[in-house]
């Protein structure tokens, strides 16, 4: 448990670094005056929880302020911590309802999504299910070389009855259809999961994103029911721009669940409270660095803190 918070408090400091970290110096052993309220605004807004939260944690704070008649800015830091752990929803659990359990992973390019894949494949493999990935990105040649490379090196940690099969198709080939031969293998090999792996898009593109529709329809047309979930990578490096991303696919594909991809290089952290504000979609995975070991299922409480560092 100490090394999985330390995980945590190592992957979250430059979060922690840039603005938490004046946390300390903010909440002092000081009167609480309106410096006090704008300091901490300015704070929480570059952190990145975005306006309309950070306006609303305010609001919660000098309202408890009020009720409690709390004088000094050092009674603010615990009402603060549970504050924004309140504002984190519990992931559900992992369920996995279906046999294959079909897995569809969206995002824009370069957020990181083929490498989560992986992650997630080794994951899964450890956790004793067979999985097979899709690699229905066929608009980047490297994508496929990338998983496949992926696959034979999980492979080669793995038990010959858990090793990752990859379904890939020619360059610039359909991607419905690499999707659907790709559920197809997984049926008739009767693996457990089948994570499939999609071009990244930018979510301003009508038409890329009118394809990703199609992939999403032809995947069901495959298998009754599928995809059973679909996961969208969020590059944290982005900030609040990844909130405009996020509502695309929601609306275009029904994303079920988010993954906060580069945590450890970010600096905006706190864009986790604006996702669950703006979208109300749980954060299932975040990644931590770049072992596969590094990508964690979402702790909210580890989380809140290590960007408070407490």
């Amino acid at each position: 448990m100490a090394e999985l918070l330390a995980r945590w408090r190592d992957g979250l400091s430059r979060t922690s670094r840039s603005a938490f970290g004046r946390l300390a110096g903010l909440l002092g052993a000081t009167e609480i005056k309106q410096d006090t309220w704008d300091e901490l605004e300015a704070l929480l807004i570059q952190a990145d929880l975005g306006i309309e939260t950070t306006s609303d944690v305010i609001s919660t704070l000098q309202r408890l302020v009020r009720d409690r008649g709390l004088t000094r800015s050092d009674q603010l830091g615990a009402p603060l911590k549970a504050d924004l752990r309140s504002r984190l929803m519990t992931p559900p659990l992992l369920e996995f309802s279906a046999k294959p359990f079909v897995i569809l992973v969206v995002g824009v390019n370069g957020s990181g999504k083929t490498t989560t894949i992986a992650k997630l494949g080794q994951r899964f493999v450890a956790e004793g299910k067979s999985v097979l990935f899709g690699a229905a990105d066929t608009f980047r040649a490297a994508a496929v070389d990338q998983l496949q490379v992926w696959g034979d090196r999980l492979n080669a940690r793995a038990e010959r009855s858990r090793s990752i099969e990859v379904i890939a198709g020619a360059p610039e080939s359909d991607p419905g259809a690499v999707a659907f031969n790709a559920i197809q293998a997984g049926v008739a090999r009767k693996v457990d999961v089948i994570l499939i792996d999609t071009a990244g898009r930018l979510h301003t593109r009508f038409n890329l994103m009118e394809e990703l529709k199609k992939v999403h329809r032809v995947v069901g047309k495959a298998l009754d029911g599928a995809p059973h979930a679909v996961w969208l990578v969020l590059d944290a490096t982005t900030g609040q721009n990844a909130l405009q991303q996020a509502r695309a696919f929601k609306d275009a594909v029904k994303v079920s669940g988010v993954i906060l991809s580069k945590l450890d290089s970010s600096a905006r952290g706190g864009m986790a409270f604006a996702i669950q504000r703006e979208l109300g979609l749980p954060i299932l995975f975040a990644g931590l660095g770049e072992k596969p070991e590094d990508l964690q299922p979402f702790d909210a409480d580890a989380f809140v803190d290590g960007i408070l560092n407490s």
